[in-house]
């Protein structure tokens, strides 16, 4: 009875040291993926999509009164691509990321825009907001759980009766991942942010 307790013991302490180890993760967060995504409260021919390939890079961009850089400082790029129906016409939108924050199964980042293709929205030196939710891993012939979401008029941020809105936002700012992808899809690898240098 004695030896029967001590192993049984000794088996619930080997599982709880084995539960009790800190899981993996990535040394750095990230944000992955290509998708097309539909507009929720819209419907047209238009084709839509978002491409991220954005890492996080902490304490690594210097700003006034910040020399260090902040925790959510990253690199990377954002590709927009909005094909218009009506207009027969793709417009593309470049930028490079600055900001990532992420949880399991999400994240926020932004970009400030370098390149704007012909027709395009004025967009060239602004920074947007993004968002988006990692819904797992794409089971075949089932529909993405995915989602992402962006700051500009487009999305869910209109300024009724203003006489200009302003797209830029502020680091790391979007609203919530409200358009669901119908394409594709985004891996988001959460990381939580490191601590502040004490030196």
């Amino acid at each position: 009875m004695v030896v029967a307790i001590a192993v049984s013991a000794a088996a619930v302490t080997g599982a709880t040291a084995a539960f009790s180890r800190p899981r993996e993760r990535p040394a750095q967060a990230s944000v992955t993926g290509s998708a097309g995504f539909r507009l929720p409260y819209l419907e047209d021919a238009d084709m839509r999509s978002l491409t991220f390939d954005a890492h996080a890079a902490p304490y690594s961009r210097p700003i006034p009164g910040v020399p260090g850089g902040l925790p959510t400082d990253a690199h990377g790029t954002v590709k927009v691509s909005h094909y218009s129906a009506d207009r027969d016409v793709t417009y593309t939108a470049e930028g490079t990321v600055d900001c990532l924050v992420t949880a399991p199964g999400s994240a926020t980042l932004t970009a400030v825009i370098t390149e704007v293709s012909t027709g395009g929205p004025n967009w060239r030196g602004k920074r947007l907001g993004f968002s988006v939710h990692d819904g797992g891993v794409e089971k075949p012939g089932k529909v993405s759980r995915d989602r992402v979401g962006f700051s500009w008029d487009d999305g869910v941020n209109w300024t009724i009766g203003a006489e200009e809105h302003m797209d830029s936002v502020g680091s790391c700012m979007a609203p919530a991942a409200f358009a669901p992808v119908t394409k594709g899809g985004y891996r988001v690898r959460h990381a939580d942010l490191p601590l502040w240098p004490t030196d």
